[in-house]
């Protein structure tokens, strides 16, 4: 693939949106909803778009489950379950995406961004759900249901194939097969996203379609918003910049409709 070119007022708009995007994921989840509209924006192609931002957001994926580290390792059995799972989903995923014309794809867009904005907008109840569901019967470690490695990976198939709303999806299949507190829970979803990113942008970097320039501009940019919304988790109330994020979501999703 032709890499498009880009100005360098175009590299700023792009590591602004890393930036944000990086901030908004550590915060509250959601940040391909800024980032890659803003890449297509900017003229590149929706699918090298969508595998641009996927490459360059997994510094931020990473950071986030370092933090969460010794909650994944207290669970490891798991780990080794749900990982593979969510590497294979997130390859067949890329291999979609990748398979995808950019004309079909294109004509998908509006529809991934509205069904993910929704999903970010349903993630406090199913937040309050799994709390309710901890009070109720406890933060016991029950076995692994080997069969929920099979929804997980139906879940890092979208994660690989477009991504944005993936959490909520994880974490609400984790909720149905395993019995365990948030904390726990929280943090196999984060693995399980990063695992799915990690092997998705990997299959990627072969693919041809990454605009490198634009990828490193905004890998930085991500992990320093990573960073520093990571500093300000506590002092920010997620609820209402998730809500700001899916409001945004749904205005892009409108657009993009209305474009065709």
């Amino acid at each position: 693939m032709e890499s498009p070119q880009i100005e360098i007022w175009q590299y700023v708009v792009a590591g602004l949106a890393a930036l944000a995007a990086g901030m908004v994921n550590a915060l509250a989840g959601g940040g391909t909803l800024i980032s890659f509209p803003v890449l297509t924006a900017l003229g590149i192609g929706a699918v090298a778009a969508n595998v641009t931002n996927t490459v360059a957001l997994v510094p931020g994926y990473f950071g986030a489950t370092l933090a969460q580290l010794n909650d994944i390792k207290a669970q490891r059995e798991r780990a080794w379950i749900f990982a593979p799972a969510a590497v294979i989903g997130g390859i067949i995923g890329g291999f979609l995406l990748l398979n995808t014309g950019e004309k079909l794809f294109r004509a998908l867009v509006p529809y991934l961004i509205l069904m993910a904005s929704l999903l970010l907008a349903v993630s406090d109840p199913v937040r309050n759900w799994m709390l309710k569901r901890a009070g109720k019967q406890g933060a016991s470690a029950a076995s692994l249901a080997m069969i929920g490695a099979v929804p997980v990976a139906l879940a890092a198939i979208y994660g690989g194939y477009f991504g944005a709303g993936l959490s909520v999806i994880v974490l609400a299949v984790l909720g149905l097969f395993l019995n365990d507190s948030l904390t726990q829970l929280n943090a196999l979803k984060q693995l399980v996203a990063f695992c799915t990113n990690v092997a998705a942008a990997v299959f990627f970097l072969f693919s041809g379609q990454v605009v490198w320039p634009v990828a490193i501009v905004m890998m930085v940019c991500a992990l320093i918003g990573g960073n520093v919304g990571g500093r300000f988790a506590k002092r920010i109330k997620a609820s209402q910049l998730r809500m700001l994020v899916v409001a945004i979501g749904l205005v892009v999703s409108v657009i993009y409709f209305i474009k065709g």
